[in-house]
């Protein structure tokens, strides 16, 4: 799935204030829209959309009825008629802020922006976003006084910085529309809130989520389950990873029959295979799709997490890209060795 904000519109928006509720720091709400020229819309556009960068997309929910999922709500409220805008924005601004309880989350401005002309999949819809600005930068001011110049410094926010983002576009509502996310600044407890606890989202059941999760369980299996099933060296171990990734790389289609044929190929690792993935499927309550078109980007994301790299205590570290064959694994009087293959050096 492909957006492009390349021909998006701010149609209109509103500011406002929202503190940590923990410190009781309170917001502040604005009582009118705020009113732009054209250039401030192109910068404040590049500011909101240009952090989306991600194919991985996500739905809202909520485990009794979507209709208690406040986003969703406001949001359904705003597509049906955009002139309560305003009147939204302050209710998703004081729902923001009752789930800003954590000693570290930051008070900043919040922004509901109404979107027009978003594509996503070749689709022209409308959108909604919903942007929090935590983190201010130090700017310098440099000007002309009298025969030199002089220096001034200012807070204020970098548009190249998004620190929090979302954008709510107009389709699939049956679903929990579709929804991207970016979350720039907590990595800690505290980063729930912004995703889990105000938007109350989970990830969407297309392509990337098929590919993303079949590349998990691959390198979980492989890594964690496979050794302790069969006796089988680090290089082999590797050899399968790469044999992974080769297969998502040159394929268009993801099937679960050719992907063991290929990949694993013996039937006894199959079978094994088979159960981790009905196991693991248990356990992390995740769906696995049998057949799916391959994600590029899902596959570009995982393959960093899936090093072909033996690492030999602290001395040394193989990287593996090909050829199984020519690596060889032994021991002698001083101890365990690999042997390398190779016709040319640089």
């Amino acid at each position: 799935m492909n957006t492009n904000f390349l021909e998006t519109n701010i149609n209109a928006f509103c500011v406002h204030w929202v503190g940590n509720k923990i410190a009781d720091e309170g917001c502040f709400l604005s009582k009118n829209m705020v009113v732009i020229n054209q250039v401030l819309k192109k910068l404040l556009t590049h500011y909101f959309v240009s952090s989306f960068k991600s194919s991985e997309y996500f739905n809202f929910y909520h485990d009794t009825d979507i209709n208690m999922n406040e986003v969703f709500v406001y949001a359904s409220k705003i597509f049906k008629n955009p002139e309560t805008l305003l009147e939204q924005s302050i209710n998703l601004a004081k729902h923001l802020y009752e789930q800003s309880v954590h000693p570290k989350i930051k008070g900043g401005e919040f922004y509901t922006v109404y979107f027009k002309d978003c594509i996503i999949d070749g689709k022209t819809v409308d959108a909604v976003g919903l942007f929090k600005s935590e983190n201010k930068d130090t700017f310098l001011k440099v000007y002309p006084a009298g025969d030199g110049f002089e220096i001034e410094s200012e807070k204020g926010i970098n548009i190249n910085k998004l620190d929090k983002g979302c954008f709510i576009f107009n389709t699939e509502r049956e679903n929990g529309y579709i929804v991207a996310v970016v979350d720039n600044t907590n990595k800690g407890v505290e980063a729930q809130y912004w995703i889990d606890d105000f938007l109350h989202v989970r990830q969407r059941k297309d392509e990337y989520y098929n590919t993303q999760n079949i590349l998990t369980l691959t390198k979980h299996f492989i890594k964690d389950e496979l050794p302790q099933q069969f006796e089988i060296s680090k290089a082999d171990q590797v050899d399968l990873l790469n044999k992974s990734l080769k297969f998502f790389n040159e394929k268009d289609n993801f099937n679960i029959e050719k992907f063991t044929n290929e990949v694993i190929g013996q039937p006894d690792v199959i079978e094994k295979f088979n159960q981790f993935k009905s196991t693991y499927a248990r356990e992390y309550e995740v769906d696995f799709a049998d057949d799916f078109t391959i994600s590029e980007s899902a596959v570009k994301k995982q393959s960093r997490s899936l090093k072909s790299v033996i690492k030999l205590d602290k001395n040394f570290d193989i990287l593996i890209h090909g050829n199984r064959e020519l690596i060889e694994q032994g021991n002698d009087e001083k101890g365990k060795y690999y042997k390398l293959y190779y016709k040319e050096e640089s």
